[in-house]
């Protein structure tokens, strides 16, 4: 049957379609923290934070069947879901952060994001880090050095070298660390002066997610802050990875870190599956942003979608699954330690709440990347029930961001399967 289905999906939706593992996994059902195969198997979801807090959730799933048998229509006509939602959803934000512009796509609030930055300082250059992913539209796609865009790069993007709190910039961590990416900022933005551009914006996960989740503390991006200020530019901080509780410590990922974004995007976790995204940005900006450009989105805000993520947003609030994010994202995180006394392999653990992993190296000392080994590790856990994946700079680092639900018990099983696999995996 997969056989089948893989040979359907490339004469039906054209090669290049990408599947995870060696041997891809035909799901039929989720529930919670577990899915289900075409074959019965369950596994334990460690990578999946789309359902952000579990596989259908009755609450979501009564909210979007209500919903859609009332009515659904665009934001044209008046409707009060849209307006629940934005006023539950700013309040989790401080008090400047007062509007928010709902779309579809994380694509999409990076691309609007963009715009609103160019309508504050009529300027167009931009500058990401040089291992990040910001979405697939032809302006956020200029943003990934890891996938080129066909044609080369605008001149008005340029990139910095990626945070990496295990290899950092200058061979020096902590704040000598920041220093020297701020320097790095401040390099890209005389370069755009130069050019014409001007500076517009420095976008960024503030998790630095792909990146690898480097462990940078609070203050970190205060230097980078600064640079951004002096030069009038806006910082965007690209929340869909890291926002809604994940990270445990905090509710938003620049929060953590310290960051104070002009405006701040977010999308895959909002309505638990459904397509929802949003920019959020204090009301002067949105007010520049909606007199410069004229942007209508048929989808965004809908009423079935407005109710999706309003009833998403209430149940990590309701449920307590910051908390649980937190508490249960460090006891992981110990059982990784753990491993780490035993399997030579893992050279640093590392994360925050439930967003969390461990980069694999072929030598501690050298700190070599274990790119291939990682893949095989992430192949055998797949084989064993167990479904995660690996980024970072060097594609060695183990991704584990699972529903908030995620347990104690998930966590053990989680810790014991991965201890099997590194003992029977070989390194080289």
């Amino acid at each position: 049957m997969t056989e089948s289905l893989i040979e359907r999906r490339a004469r039906l939706l054209g090669p290049n379609m990408s599947t995870f593992y060696d041997e891809p996994v035909h799901l039929v059902r989720g529930q919670g923290v577990h899915l289900w195969d075409s074959e019965g198997r369950q596994y334990l979801d460690c990578y999946n934070n789309v359902p952000h807090v579990g596989h259908c959730h009755p609450k979501v799933v009564e909210a979007i069947c209500q919903q859609a048998g009332t009515l659904n229509t665009h934001t044209r006509y008046l409707h009060e879901g849209i307006l629940d939602y934005v006023e539950a959803l700013v309040a989790t934000f401080d008090a400047s952060f007062d509007t928010a512009l709902m779309c579809c796509t994380g694509s999409e609030a990076n691309d609007v994001a963009l715009r609103m930055a160019q309508a504050l300082t009529g300027k167009t250059g931009v500058i990401a880090t040089d291992h990040t992913y910001h979405g697939n539209t032809t302006a956020v796609h200029q943003l990934s050095q890891t996938n080129p865009p066909p044609g080369g790069y605008w001149d008005s993007v340029r990139f910095v070298p990626a945070p990496d709190s295990y290899r950092p910039l200058g061979g020096v961590p902590g704040m000598a660390h920041a220093q020297a990416f701020a320097a790095k900022v401040q390099e890209q933005i005389d370069a755009l002066e130069a050019a014409g551009h001007g500076f517009s914006s420095l976008i960024l996960c503030p998790f630095f997610a792909n990146e690898g989740f480097p462990d940078l503390p609070q203050g970190w991006l205060d230097p980078v802050q600064a640079v951004v200020r002096k030069a009038g530019g806006v910082i965007i901080a690209d929340e869909v990875q890291p926002g809604f509780g994940r990270v445990g410590t905090h509710f938003w990922g620049h929060q953590k870190i310290g960051l104070k974004p002009d405006i701040v995007t977010m999308g895959k976790p909002m309505a638990n599956g459904h397509p929802v995204a949003a920019v959020v940005a204090p009301a002067a900006t949105m007010k520049a942003f909606r007199e410069r450009f004229r942007y209508f989105n048929t989808f965004g805000g809908n009423p079935v979608s407005a109710a999706a993520a309003l009833a998403t947003l209430r149940v990590v609030q309701e449920e307590g699954l910051q908390e649980n994010a937190r508490l249960v994202g460090e006891y992981a995180r110990d059982g990784l330690r753990e491993l780490a006394t035993r399997h030579e392999c893992i050279g640093d653990v590392r994360g925050s709440g439930l967003f969390f992993g461990a980069e694999m190296v072929l030598d501690r000392g050298t700190k070599e990347p274990a790119t291939a080994f990682t893949k095989r590790v992430a192949n055998a856990m797949r084989q064993q029930g167990i479904l995660l994946n690996f980024l970072g700079i060097h594609y060695n680092v183990l991704k584990i961001r699972p529903p908030l639900p995620f347990s104690r018990d998930n966590a053990d099983q989680l810790i014991e399967t991965l201890d099997r696999v590194l003992a029977e995996t070989p390194l080289a």
